[in-house]
């Protein structure tokens, strides 16, 4: 009787867990890399909560590079865009959505292992405080422009 009760209470858990996830939605993900030969590339999308708590993505990790890190772009004293890690991460607000754009926050792939070509498909694990692990397939989008696809960036990144 023991062993189903915990059984039972470990498959609500499970199911709870899962139907919080399911309150967070990814929505137009896309990745690129500046040429063929990069060692960096970025991954862009829009991470929609439409449950009632706030969530923050704290970690990132991706099957094609080294390691994975939550980006912004930030103007420093002199004027001039730097990239920089977000150790905190992203909110994500209840009912809101965070967008992950060209020229603003994103996940940085950093020390790729292969060249990201058209069309080959990344998988992105996220991870959010509450909502737990999300496994995203992105897309490489090489040839997308700065401003197509969900109001993606607006800032001049050369060829990226």
């Amino acid at each position: 009787m023991l062993v189903k009760r915990i059984a039972a209470a470990s498959v609500a858990a499970l199911f709870a867990t899962a139907g919080f996830a399911a309150d967070i939605t990814i929505k137009d993900p896309y990745a690129r890399a500046s040429t063929m030969m990069s060692k960096s590339g970025a991954i862009f999308m829009t991470i929609v909560n439409a449950g009632d708590s706030d969530d923050r993505v704290i970690a990132a990790s991706v099957d094609v590079a080294e390691k994975a890190e939550l980006h912004t772009h930030k103007e420093d004293a002199n004027g001039v865009m730097r990239m920089m890690e977000l150790e905190e991460g992203f909110a994500v607000p209840a009912g809101g959505m965070h967008m992950l754009k060209r020229g603003g926050d994103h996940v940085m792939m950093l020390g790729l292992t292969r060249a990201l070509e058209q069309g080959d498909m990344i998988t992105l694990t996220l991870t959010l405080e509450n909502a737990g692990e999300i496994t995203v397939d992105v897309p490489v989008d090489l040839n997308r422009k700065p401003m197509h696809g969900n109001g993606h960036g607006q800032m001049n990144q050369g060829s990226n």
